[in-house]
């Protein structure tokens, strides 16, 4: 009995060198599938590139010291450090963590979470064991609790430093990692339109409101079903107003008809084919958004800083204001400033996203405006330009672009990006859009998610509500359900708004 005893230790560093070898050796030869975990991890994303590379060189050292009888002990303590960190992990992955991700490879593929952390808590008794036998028969017990008892603390104290200062990096200052939760959203059903011409004008009634680019005054309402949908032609009370391309938004109760080149406005109830003049020569514009029944948000070219300008306006009255410092010029303050006006969708707000660089402009229903980033480096928009003979601005190169369209709901915003981000599949990107969320409440980046291409459709425009995530792909409108993780985010816009006022 006593012989057994004595020799336990050796069988169980017999077991860490076979474990750490398999280990190590897996995640070298499928080393950027490895990396690519690891940015997933909710815990550990931020620092995906120094603990792919530590993990693997902490393993075969562990095995290196297991090896050798002199050094056996030390390469237990090792042992005992390290399946700590990794108990501790898959503890706050199971209890803490926004979403649990897939769990590991290899030899331990068919276990779940639970299973990993039975695993892991048993090599930590087992290495605790092997430990005290050794040390035993030098009577250090003192000594030998300390240590075990340092080991367990500094390991267990390294990975939940790690996974706060990696939340708040993810989060707030992002080094272009993304993070794709499981199934954010689940497709339902399709409707097929018939033409690929459709673009989302808003929503009314509870009914997705659809233009035409082809036949603009062609009115689409589809309800939340996506069992069937209406059209109508839309009457207006003048057409001599010389309009070139009307563009339609909603807004419950009202949908506008509006070309900022005249500029006219036209408005009418939606459910209903007649539409009259609300505005006419008030203020020229080429971006426009509704934030309430009484309220527009547009873009204009600002004559006295030349540069582009977001303004409000009452299309009633007619009283508008430009507001000079929202968007902010780097270059020639017409290609740098470039970007898209949107509206949320449940609010007052709304928001500017600049095309060539990584900043959103937030701006509420009484005027105050404040910023923050998307998750890439793009600070300074990469664009080339000159000034022409005859004054104009021409650009000389096609530009860097950054962000390509976005949708927002109750302070979320879904933006499509065009730049791929660190530990990515370079295959998803043929065949996905990808989508990252940012709530502007918190003004954080809460995760990403693909919208997959039909065959060779790839996705012509998104809208969000608080219920379900609509795209155009090629002749489809497609719906799709939020999982938890978004729907929360909702929740906690919600929660702060109420805070707030």
């Amino acid at each position: 009995m006593k012989k057994t005893v004595t020799i336990l230790p050796h069988f169980i560093a017999y077991f860490f060198i076979l474990l750490f070898c398999y280990a190590s050796i897996s995640k070298v030869l499928d080393f950027e599938n490895f990396q690519v975990q690891i940015a997933q991890s909710p815990l550990l994303s931020a620092y995906a590139g120094i603990i792919s590379h530590s993990v693997i060189i902490t393993e075969l050292l562990i095995v290196g010291l297991l090896v050798f009888p002199q050094y056996r002990l030390w390469g237990l303590y090792g042992s005992l450090g390290i399946m700590a960190s990794f108990t501790i992990y898959i503890y706050l992955i199971i209890h803490y963590s926004e979403f649990v991700p897939c769990s590991c490879g290899g030899v331990l593929e068919k276990l779940g979470w639970e299973e990993h952390l039975i695993f892991n808590i048993g090599c930590v008794i087992v290495a605790i064991i092997s430990i005290y036998i050794l040390e035993r028969s030098k009577t250090r017990l003192l000594r030998t609790s300390i240590l075990v008892i340092i080991t367990l603390f500094s390991c267990s104290s390294l990975v939940l430093i790690l996974f706060f200062s990696s939340e708040r990096m993810i989060k707030k200052n992002n080094n272009f990692i993304r993070r794709f939760p499981h199934h954010p959203i689940m497709e339902e059903k399709s409707l097929d339109l018939g033409a690929n011409s459709y673009y989302f004008a808003g929503i009314s009634n509870g009914r997705i409101i659809l233009g035409n680019y082809t036949s603009p005054l062609t009115i689409t309402e589809v309800d939340e079903s996506l069992n069937r949908f209406r059209q109508y032609s839309v009457k207006l009370d003048d057409y001599d107003h010389g309009f070139k391309f009307l563009r339609l938004y909603a807004r419950s109760p009202y949908f506008y008809l509006a070309d900022g080149s005249v500029p006219i406005m036209y408005r009418g109830i939606t459910g209903k084919p007649e539409a009259k003049t609300l505005s006419y020569k008030k203020i020229y514009f080429d971006q426009l958004a509704i934030t309430d029944s009484t309220h527009m948000a547009f873009r204009t070219f600002n004559p006295n800083t030349r540069v582009r300008s977001l303004g409000m306006i009452e299309p009633v009255s007619g009283k508008y204001h430009l507001n000079a410092e929202i968007i902010k010029k780097q270059k020639d303050g017409i290609f740098d400033t470039d970007g898209q006006l949107i509206s949320d969708n449940d609010t007052s707000d709304h928001y500017y996203i600049y095309y060539y660089r990584n900043k959103i402009a937030k701006i509420t229903a009484s005027g105050n405006f404040s910023e923050q980033n998307t998750i890439d480096t793009t600070n300074i928009a990469k664009v080339q330009s000159k000034v022409l003979s005859n004054g104009k601005i021409k650009m000389t190169a096609p530009p860097f672009t950054v962000n390509k369209m976005a949708t927002a709901c109750q302070g979320l915003i879904f933006n499509q990006s065009n730049l791929m981000g660190s530990y990515e599949n370079r295959d998803q990107w043929k065949t996905n859009a990808i989508i990252d969320i940012y709530n502007t409440h918190s003004k954080s980046y809460s995760g990403s998610f693909y919208v997959q291409n039909r065959g060779k459709n790839k996705m012509i425009q998104m809208f969000a509500t608080s219920k379900y995530f609509y795209t155009l792909i090629g002749n489809e409108i497609i719906r799709y359900r939020y999982a938890q993780a978004i729907t929360e985010d909702f929740r906690k816009g919600e929660a702060e708004n109420l805070t707030t006022e």
